[in-house]
């Protein structure tokens, strides 16, 4: 009895050091923490940093942050929000507003770091090195506030996209000048070591931007089957990148970021890939690096004299000026409206990942002190606080002035509860539709997926019905990995184009997405082939689809539209999905049509990457070959019969594109017809004597 009552006394002697019930604590932190907080208010960051002080080494001493699963855990989390700090941000709407953003991007950048580098080195009395170091955490920002315009719908506003676009400068300069500085910090810093960097800078960025997008987009085509596999080899490159440029004498952190941006246009926003990623690193690695940032919080020296506190709330104010005059200076350049200035502060405001980063290099390297690192978990607090406070209130401004304005083309359908349906044939050839319609549904629609298969009514129809549910499984759970609802519908009829049209009004769907037609037999022939029998009954958005490779493996997206194509019911819809297929690719989009189409396509606030090259010869559609090339995705817009844009010269086109370009990923785009109710008008009827 006295020896187990020892080994209890062994096993909960402060601090823990029983790896399964410090790791037991982490979890319950992780778990506890966001749920409590959110009760008043608190962001999860700051209750998750605030609990790491309280069982830290200077709180209740349940941990010590030297322990080697709490550090290994805390490298990781700090690589992994670099990492996915370039992972998503979105490059085409960088390029879209590549010279608005790089603007900012000085502004913001420049203004914070001129202001506080003195104030730290004449006010508080730091050093060069730690001044400088200081003053570059000022010019970061994370975007702790972007879930708010993201809800609030206003996530394309200008405003926004140049905050987002001016992260990649900020973080890329500030993580270049924390390289420095360190180098600086061990007697490092002469010519040397500038050849040094800048032969490791350049031999990393041809590995990281050059080879590993080629190895990163034939692995996911080799391993298209083995889920986990591609996970393991995201964070393989995170970890690879890291290294490689520590073995260069720069942070790791630089080679995690590059990694993000290096596979960003190879994982779509909407992919259950980026799903994984996301998860495990807002369930574990990140929650956990944020406790051990609070495990380095000295509390005595929070109380023991007013020094730390007038260091905070010094840093907090320089920060809060900084980056509301680089708002400012961007308002006055640019000619935007106060809220829009307001949104800018907002967004770009608050601090927290990339600050972490640096302030936590730093005091690891023994640059930074006590004073500096706490009073940067109090302006991590206080910036967080102010960010969502003006963003929350700058962002409702705009969206109730894009709600009061005018109904443009680009903004109807927003709010609709969109439905998809995508008819299979075969089960075998589907990943690429349901991929395809993941990456087209619009996010806010709580209608599911649906996937439907028109079995022959016969003897063996039940049979079949089982056999093609168990079939798609796989499917489904590729869906809900990434957080999109999918269901399985069955139905039977002696005709499969019946079938589906009949299914795709009785579920009311918005979309279509119809498997390429194989070759006709000759029966088809004399009665008709099925695709021409869907098309010729179908009054919803059809996209008839041929994937040649993965998405991902397209460089450029080309849309071909006939004469008078922005006349269709359809044509808001098939601009949108062409616009969000490219912002989830992150490739741009070449439109070949008629002036006047290209006009009315260039007015939607959506079509920032696309690119316009007038065509007329609409005898020959197809001879515009000589703009396609090897790994463009071709989108060719037709018409139903009858319809004002429809061309007898298209009533083939499907197997005249299939002949042309056999090798190309192909979809044609049927736009939606009006029916006869919406032609007459809900007050008009028709008399039958």
């Amino acid at each position: 009895m006295t020896d187990f009552i020892s080994e209890l006394q062994h096993e909960f002697a402060l601090p823990f050091t029983n790896p399964v019930l410090i790791f037991a604590i982490l979890l319950l932190i992780v778990l506890l923490a966001p749920i409590l907080l959110k009760r008043i208010n608190v962001p999860s960051i700051i209750g998750l940093i605030l609990a790491g002080v309280l069982i830290g080494p200077y709180g209740l001493n349940w941990i010590d942050n030297t322990h080697g699963g709490v550090e290994m855990f805390s490298s990781i989390g700090l690589l992994y929000i670099m990492f996915i700090v370039g992972l998503e941000l979105d490059l085409g709407e960088f390029m879209e507003n590549r010279n608005k953003s790089l603007m900012f991007g000085l502004y913001t950048f420049l203004i914070p770091l001129l202001i506080g580098f003195p104030v730290c080195y004449y006010l508080l009395g730091y050093d060069a090195n730690a001044s400088f170091l200081t003053a570059s955490m000022f010019s970061t920002h994370t975007l702790v506030a972007y879930p708010i315009v993201s809800r609030l719908g206003i996530a394309r506003n200008q405003a926004v996209a140049v905050t987002v676009g001016g992260t990649i400068l900020t973080d890329t300069a500030v993580l270049i000048i924390l390289a420095v500085v360190l180098s600086n910090s061990n007697g490092g810093l002469d010519f040397g070591f500038l050849i040094q960097l800048l032969l490791s800078l350049g031999i990393f960025s041809v590995i990281i931007f050059l080879v590993t997008p080629r190895i990163a987009k034939w692995f996911f085509q080799k391993s298209e089957s083995e889920k986990y596999g591609n996970f393991i080899f995201v964070l393989f490159v995170v970890f690879s990148a890291g290294f490689l440029v520590e073995l260069g004498g720069i942070e790791p952190i630089i080679g995690a970021f590059a990694a993000g941006l290096a596979l960003n246009r190879l994982i779509p926003h909407s992919s259950a890939l980026m799903n994984r990623i996301e998860f495990f690193g807002n369930a574990l690695f990140i929650p956990i690096f944020l406790i051990s940032v609070g495990m380095l919080v000295d509390v005595s020296i929070v109380l023991n004299g007013p020094w730390t506190l007038i260091v905070a709330l010094t840093l907090t104010v320089v920060a809060i000026i900084g980056k509301w005059l680089a708002a400012w200076t961007t308002q006055k350049t640019f000619r935007y409206t106060t809220v829009q200035r307001t949104l800018i502060f907002g967004l770009s405001s608050s601090h927290a990942a990339a600050t972490l980063a640096i302030i936590i290099v730093g005091y690891r390297a023994g640059i930074l002190d006590e004073y500096i690192l706490n009073g940067t978990i109090i302006l991590i607090l206080l910036t967080c606080i102010v960010a969502s406070v003006y963003t929350q209130r700058s962002a409702r401004k705009i969206a109730l002035s894009e709600e009061n304005a005018p109904l443009t083309p680009s903004a109807m359908g927003e709010f609709a509860q969109e439905k998809i349906l995508v008819p299979i044939a075969n089960p075998s050839h589907i990943g690429h539709h349901v991929e395809l319609a993941l990456l087209l549904k619009d996010k806010k629609s709580v209608n599911p997926i649906s996937l439907l298969g028109v079995v022959p009514n016969n003897r063996e129809a039940e049979k079949n019905i089982v056999s093609f549910r168990k079939k798609l499984q796989e499917f489904v759970a590729t869906a809900t990995a990434a957080e999109v609802n999918v269901d399985i519908l069955t139905t039977i009829d002696h005709n499969p184009a019946d079938g589906i049209v009949r299914t795709a009004r009785e579920t009311m769907s918005d979309m279509v997405i119809l498997g390429w037609p194989g070759k006709a037999g000759l029966w088809d022939k004399l009665l008709g082939e099925k695709i021409d029998l869907i098309v010729k009954n179908m009054d919803k958005n059809l996209f008839v689809c041929h994937m040649e490779q993965k998405l991902i493996s397209h460089k450029r997206i080309v849309v071909i539209s006939p004469p008078s194509a922005e006349k269709e019911e359809g044509f808001s819809l098939w601009v949108d999905k062409v616009a969000t297929l490219s912002s989830e690719l992150s490739i741009p989009v070449l439109h070949l049509g008629h002036p006047e189409t290209q006009q009315l396509v260039s007015g939607y606030k959506k079509t920032g990457s696309f690119i316009y090259l007038p065509f007329t010869d609409w005898e020959n559609p197809l001879s515009c070959g000589d703009q396609i090339r090897k790994d463009d995705l071709i989108i060719l817009i037709s018409a139903h019969v009858g319809y004002i844009s429809h061309l007898p010269v298209m009533e083939s086109i499907t197997s005249r594109l299939e002949n042309r370009f056999p090798h190309h990923s192909r979809i044609v785009v049927y736009p939606r017809q009006q029916l006869a109710d919406q032609l007459l008008g809900s007050d008009d009827f028709i008399f039958i004597p």
